[in-house]
């Protein structure tokens, strides 16, 4: 019988002989009539728990059921709880350890049993389970009633006046385990590799185990090898628990192999783990004990649609996702699968094989990551996996795109080009703040793309993602994700010799590589696209190569050369159409004039500017006009109007979250109050600022800032600001 054979413990019942005093009498329990030996069944104390194992680092989940059984202990009830994870996180470890310090407390004895959901043979029918608790509990064979429902009534009326614990090990569904569930007030811990919701009916209490933290997973490797290797190679130790990403099951195989080869250092070790291909593989023991085993029972357990997806969302190439993306992997309306993709994310979440970390979002933990991937790659044929990326590339493109029109609606769109099937786009929200942040969240997966894209087969989408992410990195200022994007984005348009996505990449990237400080890379790239341009005959995609030729030359210092360049720029962008690139390139000449000592001049350009970008409705240009008649006012001696024209900027700037420009504005508003005496709202000011370039990553306007901040007097009690 497997429940009770797998349970590997003892009790009082030997070749079927119930040992101690033996009473012939009769009783009836639950409806059920016995007749022999009834003194000795009653005095049966099964302890079939297996031997507990060290616990390390459980001291939450510990408190936890331990304050389970206190509240059953109050109110004079059962206590219930299920402990769900990952294979190989420890659920039975906590159990046994949790279960065998409470033996004093219950001295009826202890009940085991493997449910059986990963068995090849299917899960343990609880009819069979029920049958060996019976007889564990000293009912003779020949009277253990035939049907469930009778044996699960005797069940409960034995257990209702003894005090056991029960544990129901490796549970595949709460119906399962019901009719387990013993009578009076005793203990049952159920642990599942899925989460038991719907024990909450039966007052059941939800633990859910995570991986260990790094310093308890070190603890786990030191004790698992009982020598000295982690104490004299702590860095190791923790780049080795690191690899096994805080799984129990993985650190205690990784120290198991160590174990058996005691001169290895653990750098040994680390290296088998380091490349993610064959880490699986290095986290097995005799053969078919570790990781990988584990999880293929968890992923032999699932549905044939949810076995799919979890193949599939092996190809996702970054590091957390949704329901939409899930869908665009699947191939559109749930790729004909029978339930929907929230749904299936939903039965993976369930098992365990997902992470939940928000709203609609989910993760892999490391391992089953690289689970997945290996399952894909088995069980997909090459086809459907190149398929699979394609339909997320897809996704990723146009749902970019959307994000690039929210953002900058006036930002010049090339036309995007699609594999067959429906396109999956997200559905992000409204307006430019909702664009910027599902951008933002999404970044990591989206840089992702753009790196995979072109070795996948789909150059278009590499060059026309990073492009889609511009208008993004205008405002936000990841300057190294933006100079990298664009290398790849570049590199795909080479592939394709398309000149004009050539050039678009050359812009866009001259500009990040302007914004990290790159300025003779970022000039050379402006040239080099405006050479593709006039060969291509492109009046205007030569004309805004003038204004970027600018910006360079005036990061370089040569202030003639680029006001040259600007007033080009502003002359001929309107003539080709762009009346709005023409009005940049008046606000850049403006700051030059600025530079040069002519406020006046400034003053005239940037106000130019301000009229054109203010009718366009570029809120985010025309407050960036804004910051610079502000400078202007400051020059010309006038800090009041400075900081009513800066302040009007702020508001917007900062509903936009650009950092940089923001912090631009405050600097200058913090030498504006500084004028009027009011030092201390100059520092709030000024710290303000420095605290975003220096999250933007510049350093040189930090540093202005910095030394604004030395130059200004101590702090003072009461002055106002």
């Amino acid at each position: 019988m497997r429940g009770q054979e797998r349970g590997g413990g003892h009790n009082e019942i030997s070749g079927g002989v119930l040992h101690g005093p033996s009473v012939q009498a009769s009783a009836v329990y639950g409806g059920i009539h016995i007749g022999t030996d009834n003194a000795a069944a009653a005095r049966a104390r099964p302890w079939q728990l297996p031997p507990a194992v060290a616990l390390t680092d459980r001291t939450a989940e510990v408190a936890s059921l331990d304050g389970v059984r206190a509240r059953a202990v109050r109110h004079g009830q059962a206590a219930l709880a299920a402990v769900s994870g990952l294979g190989g996180v420890g659920k039975t470890a906590l159990a046994l350890a949790w279960l065998h310090r409470l033996r004093p407390d219950f001295p009826g004895g202890q009940l085991y049993a493997d449910l059986g959901a990963q068995s090849p043979a299917g899960p343990a029918d609880p009819g069979e389970v029920l049958g060996g608790f019976l007889r564990g509990l000293g009912v003779p064979p020949q009277q253990v009633p035939y049907g469930i429902a009778e044996r699960a009534a005797l069940y409960r009326s034995l257990t209702a006046e003894r005090r056991i614990v029960v544990l129901l090990d490796d549970a595949a569904t709460a119906a399962q385990v019901r009719p387990l569930l013993p009578g009076g007030p005793n203990v049952t811990l159920v642990t599942s590799r899925r989460r038991m919701s719907g024990l909450t009916l039966e007052g059941g209490h939800q633990v859910h185990l995570e991986p260990l933290a790094p310093e308890a997973a070190v603890e786990l490797l030191a004790v698992t090898l009982a020598d000295d290797r982690v104490a004299t190679q702590p860095d190791d130790a923790r780049e080795l628990v690191g690899l096994c990403a805080g799984l129990p099951l993985a650190v205690r195989v990784a120290g198991a192999r160590l174990a058996a080869r005691p001169h290895r250092p653990l750098t040994t070790m680390v290296r088998a783990l380091a490349a993610e291909r064959g880490r699986l593989d290095a986290l097995a023991i005799d053969g078919d004990q570790g990781v990988r085993a584990a999880l293929d029972l968890s992923y032999q357990g699932l549905p044939a649609d949810a076995a799919r997806l979890y193949r599939l969302l092996g190809l996702h190439p970054g590091t957390e996702f949704g329901t939409a993306a899930a869908r665009a992997l699947l191939g559109g309306a749930d790729g004909g699968a029978d339930r929907s993709a929230g749904e299936l994310l939903d039965v993976l979440h369930d098992a365990n094989l997902l992470v939940e970390v928000g709203e609609d979002r989910y993760r892999f933990h490391d391992l089953v990551r690289l689970h997945a991937v290996a399952r894909a790659e088995q069980d997909e044929p090459a086809g459907a996996r190149a398929a699979a990326f394609r339909r997320f590339a897809d996704h990723c493109v146009a749902t970019a795109t959307r994000a690039e029109t929210a953002v900058d609606p006036r930002h010049p769109l090339r036309e995007r080009s699609y594999g067959p099937g429906p396109v999956v786009t997200e559905d992000f929200g409204a307006g430019e703040q909702a664009a910027l942040d599902w951008t933002e969240r999404e970044l990591p997966t989206l840089m992702a793309v753009v790196r995979r894209a072109r070795a996948a087969g789909a150059p278009e989408a590499a060059w026309q993602l990073a492009d889609a992410l511009g208008p993004f990195f205008i405002r936000r200022k990841h300057y190294d994700h933006w100079c990298a994007a664009y290398r790849d984005g570049f590199a795909a348009a080479e592939a394709l010799a398309d000149t004009a996505a050539r050039c678009r990449m050359l812009t866009s990237g001259g500009l990040g590589e302007l914004g990290r400080g790159d300025h003779a890379r970022a000039l050379e790239m402006f040239e080099r696209a405006a050479r593709l341009f006039e060969a291509e005959g492109d009046r205007l995609g030569h004309a805004r190569t003038l204004n970027y030729r600018g910006l360079a030359e005036h990061r370089l210092g040569r202030l003639d050369a680029a006001a040259e360049l600007f007033a080009r720029a502003a002359a001929e962008l309107p003539e080709c159409g762009d009346h709005r690139a023409g009005a940049l390139a008046r606000l850049n000449a403006a700051d030059v004039e600025l530079g040069l000592g002519r406020p006046a001049r400034a003053a005239e350009e940037a106000a130019a500017a301000h009229a054109v970008l203010r009718d366009v409705h570029d809120t985010y240009n025309a407050a960036r006009a804004e910051i610079l008649l502000g400078r202007v006012a400051l020059r010309r001696g006038r800090p009041e109007e400075a900081e009513e024209r800066l302040l009007a900027a702020l508001a917007v700037l900062r509903e936009a979250g650009a950092h940089y420009e923001v912090a631009r504005a405050l600097e200058s508003l913090g030498e504006a109050a500084g004028r009027r005496g009011l030092n201390d709202l100059a520092r709030d000011r000024y710290q303000e600022a420095l605290d975003l370039y220096t999250a933007v990553h510049r350093p040189a306007p930090a540093a202005d800032v910095r030394a604004r901040l030395r130059e200004l007097p101590e702090p003072s009690q009461g002055q106002g600001g």
